[in-house]
């Protein structure tokens, strides 16, 4: 029989936020994989995790994927976890998934921490339904981007580095116009955690003057949401 190819969800900065399960499985597994072994070697000393740890990232996950094919086929369980949060959400994993279904081997994925979620919800946005994109294109692609999600009617969830989030702000005033809503969480679930609500050029002012500095979650409002609320600015105005 085949083995069990594990996709763990790992802490995005506190590590109470480490499930019992995740724990488990980790120290269960033959083998873990891990994204960077040097950023997941404190967090899996820390809940005593002595598993073996292969590297497997973006750079050599399709070279590496039919060697952790034939370790699964085996009958080998491993284990796969990203620097934070979910494999796969905008990490390495689903090329990997992908290749173990071609083999019918067994995928389990565990539930637990991701970034956009508690961004989502902080954010006041509608949950019913959202739009993740995940980080947009740096080049190609990124203006054609902009334009389509600009007539998007749901939240749209993106990610952004700390070096190119005043760039992406001012791209935001000119595809989304300065007085969309946002909402803009960092440092989730860690010490200095903040989240930044407004329009476009008020949160692009507040960075502007304080420190630009973790990994960003953006929540924006749909082009419906925007649109009543300028719809009922209007109404209120009529009858003022």
């Amino acid at each position: 029989m085949s083995g069990k190819l594990y996709l763990v969800p790992t802490p995005i900065g506190n590590l109470e936020d480490m499930t019992f399960r995740a724990i488990r499985i980790l120290k269960e597994a033959d083998l873990i994989l891990a994204e960077d072994t040097r950023t997941s070697s404190p967090m899996l000393k820390h809940f005593d995790i002595q598993n073996k740890v292969f590297a497997h990232h973006q750079h050599n996950e399709h070279q590496a994927s039919n060697e952790i094919i034939k370790f699964l086929l085996q009958g080998q369980n491993i284990a796969l976890i990203s620097d934070a949060g979910t494999p796969a959400i905008s990490d390495p994993g689903f090329f990997l998934v992908r290749e173990a279904l071609k083999f019918n081997i067994d995928i389990e994925c565990l539930p637990g921490a991701t970034a956009f979620v508690p961004a989502l919800v902080n954010s006041g946005f509608p949950t019913d339904k959202f739009c993740f994109e995940g980080f947009l294109p740096l080049k190609k692609g990124r203006q054609t981007r902009y334009k389509f999600l600009a007539q998007e009617e749901r939240t749209i969830i993106l990610y952004e580095s700390p070096h190119r989030l005043l760039k992406t702000l001012e791209e935001m005033a000119t595809y989304f116009g300065a007085s969309r809503q946002l909402s803009v969480s960092r440092e989730l679930t860690k010490m200095f955690e903040e989240t930044v609500r407004g329009t476009v050029a008020e949160v692009k002012q507040h960075f502007e003057t304080h420190p630009v500095k973790g990994e960003f979650v953006i929540c924006v409002a749909g082009a419906e949401e925007a649109d009543n609320k300028k719809k009922k600015k209007y109404n209120n105005d009529d009858e003022e």
